[in-house]
């Protein structure tokens, strides 16, 4: 009988077992998730390059195409902190728009210094997104209707003060911003720095799993997280060295992608806002001032477009009264491909940043191949309602 009663329980341990094995040996989901876009991403551009004749996988226009996706990235990263916090908004393309000009009418009216005009801008990024964090998290207003408004004010402030105007950008350091390039030696030696931080972080991110008592990564894992990141690092500076270096936007978009990536997986912000989108509930009983962290949340959006809108109008040499425009649906679009849920609690700033590099090639692969602009939209529509829909399934299945 006592047997009988020890066998059960032996087999329950040994089912627990195994599955925690299952558990251990299991390929991460973000991991995965990462590398299936960098697939679909490398599988777009193999049919561009297909469909074009080689034309879109060229040295000039891979470079073209990095530096428009600056701007959606730096965006995106922003974007995809306050859709965590299971927020919205609608009004960055706006925004861009109006701290593009903003900084424009400044340098062309008042002379002032970069420096001068770039504080300018941040300072109208960080007011824009307090006041909409503000009304969302302490008026009470949905984020949705908030920067609905604020996509139709931002526009017709910048239509107001530009009096439909476009004015050029005459400071040679302004237009650096989004036109000039690193050296090529400079960047094999950025290069040789990311291949060295890649290298400590995992080996730094393998002994913290010793000293918190879990199961270290083997050789081939700890290969594997090295290579892959590495082998895409050296891809992506050789083929900017192939053609002038790494445009200035690049680095500054991959600056801004590493300081949200920390911010969201390594602080206590980036946590809170993980809690706050999934559970809003269980995050105010666990004491989370879920007010204070919406708003910061949206006030790093409003400094973040507010940079992208710097680049943007440095890179086209003028700022436009209609700069900008649909920014926040390819900015949305990203953050949902990759990865992020618009009802809170899931998204990576690296995912985001992939989407972002996504919508842009599509973009840039069908203006080489002349499609026409409401084929671009209907596409891009289709592309963002399927990935929403795949998110909804994904969500009833859990």
């Amino acid at each position: 009988m006592g047997n009988a009663n020890a066998m059960p329980a032996q087999s329950s341990v040994v089912t627990a077992s195994a599955q925690a094995g299952k558990r251990r040996t299991r390929f991460p989901a973000g991991a995965a998730r990462a590398y299936t876009m960098v697939a679909a991403l490398a599988l777009l551009w193999l049919i561009f390059a297909i469909v074009t004749n080689g034309i879109f996988l060229e040295a000039r226009n891979f470079s073209n195409l990095m530096r428009q996706a600056a701007v959606t990235g730096i965006v995106s990263v922003g974007m995809v902190m306050v859709i965590i916090a299971g927020e919205i908004d609608l009004s960055v393309g706006s925004l861009v728009g109006l701290t593009g000009m903003a900084t424009a009418l400044v340098e062309y009216y008042w002379h002032w210094s970069l420096v001068s005009s770039l504080l300018a801008a941040i300072l109208i990024g960080l007011m824009v997104g307090a006041l909409q964090g503000g009304l969302t998290s302490y008026g009470k207003i949905p984020s949705f209707i908030v920067t609905l408004g604020g996509l139709l004010v931002w526009r017709g402030m910048t239509k107001g003060i530009s009096n439909g105007r476009t004015y050029p950008i005459e400071l040679p350091s302004f237009r650096a911003l989004g036109q000039a390039y690193l050296g090529r030696t400079t960047g094999l030696l950025l290069l040789a720095v990311a291949l060295a931080v890649v290298i400590w972080s995992v080996i730094h991110r393998n002994s913290l799993r010793k000293r918190h008592g879990l199961q270290p990564w083997n050789l081939a894992a700890i290969s594997f997280r090295i290579i892959g990141p590495s082998a895409l690092a050296i891809g992506f500076v050789l083929a900017l060295n192939s053609y002038a270096g790494i445009p200035v936007p690049v680095l500054i978009f991959v600056v801004v992608a590493l300081a949200g990536a920390f911010v969201t997986e390594n602080t206590l912000f980036g946590r809170y806002l993980y809690a706050i989108g999934g559970n809003p509930e269980a995050a105010r009983f666990s004491g989370i001032n879920l007010r204070a962290q919406v708003l910061v949340a949206f006030c790093l959006l409003g400094f973040l477009t507010a940079i992208a809108g710097v680049i943007y109008t440095a890179r086209l040499g003028s700022a436009g009264p209609d700069a900008g425009t649909l920014l926040e649906l390819d900015a949305i679009a990203a953050c949902v491909i990759g990865g992020a849920s618009l009802a809170g609690g899931r998204g990576t700033v690296l995912g985001a940043c992939l989407g972002a590099l996504f919508m842009v090639s599509l973009d840039n692969g069908m203006s080489l191949k002349n499609v026409p602009d409401f084929v671009q939209d209907i596409i891009k529509g289709g592309i963002l309602v399927t990935a929403v829909g795949l998110d909804v399934i994904g969500k009833r299945r859990e």
